[in-house]
């Protein structure tokens, strides 16, 4: 997808927490402008929704820094190599960058006549998280939990990684069988914790698709950067 400008991509995504049989869930849609020179940049505008109503969201990343503006308030920044700010930055091009470091576990689906696709996909089985913690798309799920991870141990939650359980993780890709650009990624996993009495659990599902090519530029707003 290099040799092209740049491409536009539509997200939606979704993060829930069961605790106590009550869910507190949100919902997540944008649509991300990403250009493929060098270097490349991405701009994103989307909504989060929640128990408390939305708000809107609005990321740039130019140079290598993430610009992030939720709800409307004062803008934050700070370099793409720092999860909290690479977590929000929604980059398809970049999760097969990262995806392609999988290796063998990567299983794939041959393309299902001339204009099939295929199937790029990556999972673990159910099992504790100790036992599984060092797998590339675990570690990839343990970082989109740790936030809500130390909520929970701030909230009296003490269960050690070795009572936390993988219930599930899952990464794929949809490539077009002629040209391989990509149609279509998602990533979704399932963390389960039970503490004395009951059982919290976690899960976030992301799903991003190409919507078209994007023929325009991104550039920061005046009196940013």
């Amino acid at each position: 997808m290099a040799a092209e400008q740049g491409w536009t991509f539509t997200v939606k995504g979704r993060e829930g927490l069961v605790l106590q049989g009550q869910e507190n869930a949100a919902t997540y849609t944008a649509t991300v402008h990403r250009t493929t020179g060098d270097p490349w940049a991405l701009h994103s505008t989307g909504t989060i929704r929640g128990r408390n109503g939305a708000k809107p969201e609005e990321i740039y990343v130019v140079d290598g820094t993430a610009y992030v503006n939720e709800g409307g308030g004062a803008w934050e920044h700070g370099p793409l190599s720092d999860p909290e700010f690479a977590d929000k930055v929604e980059d398809p091009l970049a999760a097969l960058d990262g995806f392609r470091g999988y290796g063998d576990g990567i299983t794939l689906a041959e393309p299902d006549g001339p204009e099939g696709r295929v199937e790029l996909r990556v999972r673990t089985t159910t099992a504790r998280l100790t036992d599984v913690r060092d797998e590339g798309v675990v570690q990839k799920a343990l970082r989109e939990f740790t936030p809500t991870l130390e909520q929970l141990r701030a909230a009296g939650v003490t269960a050690p990684e070795s009572r936390i359980i993988m219930a599930g993780a899952e990464e794929s890709f949809v490539l077009d069988a002629s040209t391989y650009r990509v149609t279509a990624h998602t990533f979704k996993c399932t963390f389960l914790i039970p503490p004395e009495g009951r059982q919290i659990r976690y899960d976030q599902e992301v799903t991003e698709r190409t919507a078209g090519m994007y023929e325009g530029t991104v550039v920061l707003p005046d009196g940013m950067g």
